[in-house]
């Protein structure tokens, strides 16, 4: 009964909002439930990774019980590193899915496998992107501590998923974890991806998503809004970067839209897999 309450009151909220966003201005978008012009969405959002950067792998472990390691394992899996690829992981800036890249590529087991020679080795660039500095300083500090500050593989960029600055087809891979609900424009983060991706290229894309199965959706939406932010003001000192968090999921298009946006800027073979029955989804395709 009580979890049945929540889930009203929560939906009323979301159906609340719906209903002001149709009056919206075109040039007016969503920071979690309020709405804001587009223009100012990116410093908002730049506000929230600045406060977070510090405490934002810890809070993933502690919000996710240690299960986004897995999920990043199952996206990197579904990548199939190899030697000299050059793969570019956006909203990346800890360097988290980066560094699970670059020890697949660098596994005994798969070099061996692989025989791949040291030459091919040296020309794999993994790019890390990020809007934010201060997370790319947080995965800095991170490969030092990895004995990698100097390594030539990892390359750290400061750069805006929707205007990259790298060349049309130079990328054998694209990678996004926890980042592409977090543009302005993801029509245009779809189509810088489809752009800078060769032929034959792969994108993946990490993403806390949408459940609908009813008793756990009850379950999900109350550890979201009730416990979620409460761990921020815990551990992060910072309730409302994480309210926004749990706000920008329910905004962010289900799994089927969002396959549907994917293959409107000109992927072809897109499909998703649900992870915990939808609480994060991993989407793949390839540009052809």
């Amino acid at each position: 009964m009580a979890l049945r309450s929540i889930s009203r009151r929560f939906g009323s909220r979301i159906l609340n909002y719906r209903s002001s966003v149709a009056s919206l201005h075109s040039h007016a978008t969503s920071f979690g439930f309020q709405q804001v012009k587009e223009e100012e969405k990116s410093k908002l959002v730049g506000n929230v990774f600045t406060n977070v950067a510090s405490s934002y792998d810890i809070m993933n472990d502690v919000m996710s019980g240690g299960l986004h390691r897995l999920w990043k394992e199952r996206l990197v899996g579904k990548l199939s590193p190899f030697a000299g690829m050059k793969h570019l992981d956006v909203a990346g800036g800890t360097g988290d899915v980066a560094f699970r890249i670059f020890d697949a590529v660098n596994s005994v087991k798969r070099r061996a496998l692989r025989k791949v020679d040291e030459d091919s080795l040296e020309e794999t660039q993994i790019y890390v992107c990020d809007i934010n500095p201060n997370m790319l300083n947080v995965g800095k500090q991170r490969a030092a501590e990895r004995g990698l500050r100097d390594n030539k593989s990892l390359v750290w960029v400061e750069g805006d998923a929707e205007a990259l600055s790298f060349d049309d087809n130079s990328m054998d891979g694209y990678t996004i974890a926890f980042g592409i609900r977090n543009v302005t424009h993801i029509e245009k983060a779809l189509a810088e991806a489809y752009r800078v991706l060769k032929r034959g290229g792969r994108f993946l894309c990490l993403e806390l998503s949408h459940v609908d199965i009813p008793v756990f959706k009850d379950v999900y939406d109350l550890y979201s809004f009730k416990v979620i932010p409460n761990l921020g003001e815990l551990i992060a000192g910072d309730r409302e970067s994480y309210q926004y968090l749990v706000e920008s999921v329910r905004r962010f298009p289900p799994q089927e839209k969002f396959a549907t946006m994917i293959a409107d800027a000109g992927f072809e073979k897109v499909e998703y897999e649900n992870l915990v029955g939808g609480v994060v989804a991993i989407h793949s395709a390839i540009k052809l």
